[in-house]
Parts: structure tokens; C-alpha cells; sequence
């Protein structure tokens, strides 16, 4: 079994480092090929020499990419490398950071050992932020599942079977949302269960703005699904509040209003010509190992 790591990386390689050194510590014993490659999305930040003490990943690769693009993009066009460049047969894709822990990766090999060729999902069951983002983040998966259908409990941190990653490498929306996309084109998943580890160093990066963009992202892979139950929600909330119309009554009105109105301009950021050309991104590749 080859499986190759999937890390995309902006000005933190300290953290990157740091995530190799542990990989390689827990993937000892392992019956695998374990391969990394590192899509660095043209980070200002300067990178230290170190020198490597891995023995148990055949090779250490970091692509450099010529402009910034953001870490959905940066997943998208690894994919695509992998899939048209590299000897594969599953890719596990991983923050760089520290919070897909790498002790977890034994529990999706197992897993994908038990279930060939499906993917399986590192499904979050505790979180390591405050609680102000853990109560975001819960309505953000209950609106997921209420205005979708689709209940995605997942990140990037997932198993993905070569099949896959050809069906993701020709979908518009990977090029947008990596969760949404998998949700779409893989629809028999299996999952572990994950801890949303701590960053190695400095505190996350992930706003609430971010956040928001991220989940109407999701949401938006299934913009035909969400337009139809958002049609019918507002048909019956308006006939049960017709008698009672005001200004505080019609507030969810406006606020589904707007959801959809951001979805669909969210869904203009799928681009299946972008994904087709993201390697012309590329600047150089390296062999750290």
C-alpha cells in the first residue's frame, strides 16, 4: 500500500516541521509506503534549513507555488498533482499545523484495511477551541444538514482512495471546498473517530469570518438542494407568521434571504478550468528527503 500525505502550508513551517518529525515517530511499524508532499502557497515567510532525522518516509517533496491562493486551492491542485504525477494508491490529507493529529493516521489505515477502495473520514468528536467557536461551529453543521441534506462532521483530514481522487480531480467544487466536494462525489463513506488536536505553535488562524465562508462554501457544492428547502422553509414559516408579520418575525426571512444570495455567489469560486490549470501555478519542486 502507497499512501501519500497531503500537507498544504502557508508561513509556518516550524509547525510543518514539527508534524513530519511526529508522523514519522508514529507511523513505525506501519506495513506502508508513507510519501509527504508539502504545497507551500507561496509563503513569505523565510524557511529554516534543518536537517532531517526520518526514517520512516520514503520521500519528503515541497511544491512552491508561484501565487497565493488559499488552502482549499492549495489541497486542490495537490490532488491534482498526485493524481497525474505520482504512484499512489490512497492520499491522506492534513492541516500542517498539528490539529489533525498524526497518532490518528494508524486508525484510518486500519480503517481503509477493513473497507478497500472507500473513503474514510477522521469525523470530529471534540473540538480544542474556545467555546465560542464550538458553538459556531455546531450551527454550522446543523445548518449543513438542515439546508443540505448532507451531514459532514469532516475536515481535510480523510483517507481517500485513488478512485476518488480522480472523481475529485474532475469536480468544479474541489477547486472551492474540499469537504464539500468529497460529500458530493463520495457518497459511501466510512469514518474514525478524531480529536481536533492544538496547534503546535501560535494561536489558529481560523476566524469567524473564515468560518462563515468555509461553511457557505460547503454549503454551496449543493446550491440547487439548499435553493428548494430554502423556497419551502420560508412558504411555511410565512404562512404560520402571516398574523403575526413584523419586523422581528420577518428577521429569519432576511437571514435565509442572504444565505442564499451568499451561497450562490460563493458557488462562482467552483472553477473546473482553474483546477485544470492550477499546476501552471507551480514554480519549483523540492526534495527535502
Amino acid at each position: 500500500m502507497k499512501i501519500i500525505i497531503l500537507i498544504p502550508i502557508y508561513n509556518d513551517w516550524q509547525s510543518v516541521f514539527k508534524l513530519l518529525e511526529n508522523i514519522d515517530l508514529e507511523i513505525t511499524g506501519l506495513d506502508v509506503e508513507f510519501s509527504v508532499l508539502i504545497v507551500n502557497d507561496a509563503s513569505t515567510e523565510k524557511r529554516s534549513e534543518i536537517n532531517f532525522n526520518l526514517n520512516n518516509l520514503k520521500s519528503v517533496q515541497v511544491i512552491n507555488m508561484k501565487e497565493n491562493r488559499g488552502h482549499a486551492r492549495c489541497n486542490a491542485a495537490g490532488l491534482k498533482y498526485i493524481n497525474e504525477k505520482e504512484d499512489f494508491d490512497y492520499v491522506i490529507p492534513m492541516d500542517g499545523d498539528g490539529e489533525d493529529r498524526p497518532e490518528e493516521i494508524k486508525l484510518l489505515i486500519e480503517k481503509a484495511k477493513e473497507y478497500p477502495n472507500v473513503v474514510i473520514t477522521g469525523d470530529r468528536i471534540e473540538r480544542s477551541e474556545g467555546f465560542i467557536f464550538k458553538f459556531c461551529y455546531l450551527i454550522h453543521k446543523y445548518l449543513t444538514y438542515v439546508f443540505t441534506g448532507q451531514s459532514i462532521k469532516f475536515g481535510n483530514y480523510t483517507c481517500l482512495p485513488k478512485s476518488t481522487v480522480v472523481k475529485m480531480t474532475d469536480e468544479a467544487a474541489t477547486w472551492s471546498s474540499f469537504s464539500g466536494s468529497l460529500a458530493k462525489t463520495a457518497k459511501v463513506r466510512k469514518s474514525v473517530s478524531s480529536i481536533r488536536g492544538l496547534r503546535y505553535f501560535g494561536p489558529s488562524k481560523m476566524s469567524f469570518i473564515n468560518l462563515l465562508k468555509h461553511s457557505l462554501s460547503i454549503i454551496a457544492v449543493f446550491k440547487s438542494t439548499v435553493l428548494i428547502r430554502s423556497i419551502i422553509f420560508l412558504a411555511v414559516y410565512i404562512f404560520l407568521v402571516l398574523k403575526y408579520i413584523s419586523i422581528i418575525t420577518l428577521i429569519p426571512v432576511v437571514l435565509v434571504i442572504v444565505m442564499i444570495i451568499s451561497v450562490f455567489v460563493l458557488s462562482g469560486r467552483e472553477n473546473i478550468t482553474e483546477l485544470n490549470n492550477s499546476l501552471e501555478n507551480i514554480n519549483n519542486i523540492e526534495n527535502l528527503k
